[in-house]
């Protein structure tokens, strides 16, 4: 039987399989949305623009420096600050969705989605996101003493917030046939810590991208798909081809997959299923009906199906390659720019 896996939420396998069923019938697992139109076929091919792996890197390194990004801290409040004016400085038009979530301990959570929009006029849109905020506990640290404690979130939660500050740096004067939206959702890694023996409880993670699919910025928003970016930066990572990406939009996995080969990036991009990983790509999909595809590191041979640092405090700018960097904004701004989607 293949290893199903539900990301965060580490139980009893029968008990995952129950849960992975029981969310999967909630969810629009609408299909790949391919465009038809015959303008769109005869639109010129655009060069694609080079990505930077450098300044990815210290797109990365500067969220790491405001230290661990958990709601309701004054680190939090202060990189919300300095992501917001850097989008803007990049020429989109910002959108700062503040709310209440509640977390798995009750507590409230003052959350900030940050939402970039290139050419907002365009109502053929691309959604790209990640998560921004750290997780609060190091639940999976070998030192039980430091369990309690924030992680940098270097790659879970930096990189793929990097990888997409230097993709949104070439968007203004490198412009796609569609318009783009960056969301930088907040809350996603405050779920049931691991280590405090907790009962399970649903959905208390990706919660900023729980509000923001019940109640998204613009009404009735629309876009062709998304791409998640989580945990998009680590030395040696390897991206399977998640399951619920597959169910979602199999053709769009397909096409990325198919692109990383294409220029160069194979032995980054596998082509084998990994597992059922519960993202923010789930409740995008779940309350939009965009299809998703999470493109995340999934190593089967570790006892987390994620890389060692995953969850501890050596999730810190040591584990962070620019090889990785490049392979992931490389690939992506291809597909964006010149996928027949």
């Amino acid at each position: 039987m293949q290893k199903q896996i539900t990301r965060f939420i580490k139980i009893p396998l029968v008990l995952s399989v129950v849960a992975l069923i029981s969310f999967g019938s909630g969810c629009n697992n609408t299909g790949s949305k391919k465009s038809s139109g015959k303008d769109e076929k005869t639109l010129p091919e655009l060069q694609t623009p080079d990505f930077n792996a450098d300044s990815a890197y210290q797109y990365v390194q500067k969220q790491v420096e405001f230290g661990p990004r958990v709601p309701n801290t004054p680190e939090h409040e202060a990189c919300a600050n300095w992501l917001e004016a850097k989008m803007k400085s990049m020429g989109a038009e910002v959108i700062v969705q503040e709310g209440k979530v509640t977390a798995f301990d009750n507590s409230v959570l003052n959350i900030k989605n940050i939402i970039a929009q290139f050419q907002p006029e365009k109502n053929d849109r691309i959604l790209l996101f990640a998560h921004w905020d750290t997780r609060p506990f190091a639940d999976y640290d070998p030192d039980p003493d430091k369990r309690n404690q924030p992680i940098d979130g270097a790659n879970d939660g930096g990189s793929g917030v990097g990888v997409l500050m230097e993709m949104a740096r070439h968007l203004k004067d490198n412009p796609t046939h569609t318009g783009i939206d960056i969301i930088f959702f907040d809350a996603e890694d405050y779920g049931t810590p691991q280590h405090r023996n907790l009962p399970y409880k649903e959905d208390t993670w990706c919660l900023g991208s729980q509000y923001w699919g019940k109640n998204p910025h613009k009404k009735n928003y629309y876009a062709r798909y998304g791409i998640l970016l989580d945990m998009v930066g680590a030395k040696e990572a390897r991206f399977f081809q998640e399951r619920h990406s597959l169910d979602m939009a199999p053709d769009l996995v397909d096409q990325i997959w198919n692109t990383a080969a294409k220029i160069g990036y194979g032995k980054f991009f596998i082509f084998r299923e990994g597992g059922y990983i519960t993202d923010d790509h789930l409740y995008v999909n779940k309350h939009t009906g965009i299809p998703t595809v999470d493109i995340i590191e999934f190593d089967p041979a570790s006892n987390t199906s994620f890389g060692k640092y995953w969850h501890t405090h050596d999730d810190n700018m040591d584990v962070i390659d620019k090889n990785t960097l490049k392979a992931v904004g490389q690939t992506v701004m291809e597909v964006l720019y010149n996928s027949p989607f």
